[in-house]
């Protein structure tokens, strides 16, 4: 049986990832802050063996506390996916320096510690893949998001520098950038006043829709499975619906519909 951690496991991109892991037949560690109660509910009910570790994952405790659980339970790790984040939406004059540390902790600095331990255990075996969730904002500018979009971008760096690190020793590290996903934190984000609606991200995008958990979560198994993609290393897999490709102006976009 593969073993794979996912981070960010009780909502959204995380909870629909675990699931179709589990459907896959793998066994799951999942983390987060909260508790993982009703994704927990769901893969064992889809007859996977899970566990979950509840934390900061920007505290190193609770990273080797996750790790050694891991290696206490199945003494492996195959997939690890650095899920879990958390989005700002802000001018940039107006960030203070300990909100924009946060941002970098939560959505870079964690996954680096995250990819150190449970990295290290793939090492010992030469054989693993881990999946960095990014964005699109890891890859373009996107206004009132400065510190969001610089740890995107930095953790798109840290996808290709581990990538090459790591690619010779038999452990794969890629990253997907989805573009606006309809989740929890889409709604919350929208409800805070951030400026933006649900036409805006409809309008901009061609395929005229926002992602699906379910749309990232089937990128992640492919860059999960060495089946699948096994000589696919330090790559970003953009899930957009075409968004960052079109450079058209908006009666020209509209007009394709």
């Amino acid at each position: 049986m593969n073993i794979a951690i996912v981070t960010g496991a009780a909502q959204g991109i995380g909870r629909r990832t675990a699931e179709v892991l589990a459907e896959a037949g793998y066994g799951l560690l999942l983390m987060d802050r909260q508790p993982c109660t009703a994704t927990l509910a769901a893969v064992r009910g889809a007859g996977a063996e899970a566990e979950e570790v509840t934390g900061d994952l920007t505290d190193e405790a609770v990273v080797e506390r996750g790790m050694k659980a891991a290696r206490s339970w199945w003494g492996q790790v195959d997939v690890l996916v650095n899920n879990a984040g958390i989005s700002l939406i802000a001018p940039a004059e107006t960030v203070d320096a300990k909100t924009f540390r946060q941002m970098l902790e939560v959505n870079l600095v964690a996954p680096f510690l995250l990819a150190k331990a449970f990295g290290a255990m793939m090492l010992e075996r030469r054989s693993g893949s881990i999946v960095n969730v990014a964005s699109i904002a890891g890859l373009v500018g996107v206004a009132d998001r400065s510190a969001y979009n610089a740890s995107k971008h930095g953790l798109v760096g840290l996808t290709r520098t581990l990538a090459a690190e790591w690619g010779g020793r038999g452990v794969r590290v890629n990253a997907v950038c989805p573009g606006w996903v309809k989740t929890e934190m889409d709604v919350a984000d929208q409800a805070a006043g951030s400026g933006y609606n649900d036409a805006d991200i409809e309008g901009v995008n061609p395929m005229g829709r926002f992602a699906s958990p379910e749309d990232i979560a089937q990128a992640i198994l492919f860059l999960a499975e060495p089946e699948r993609s096994g000589f696919v290393n330090g790559h970003t897999l953009v899930v957009d619906g075409g968004w960052t490709s079109d450079g058209s102006w908006q009666s020209l976009r509209m007009k394709k519909r």
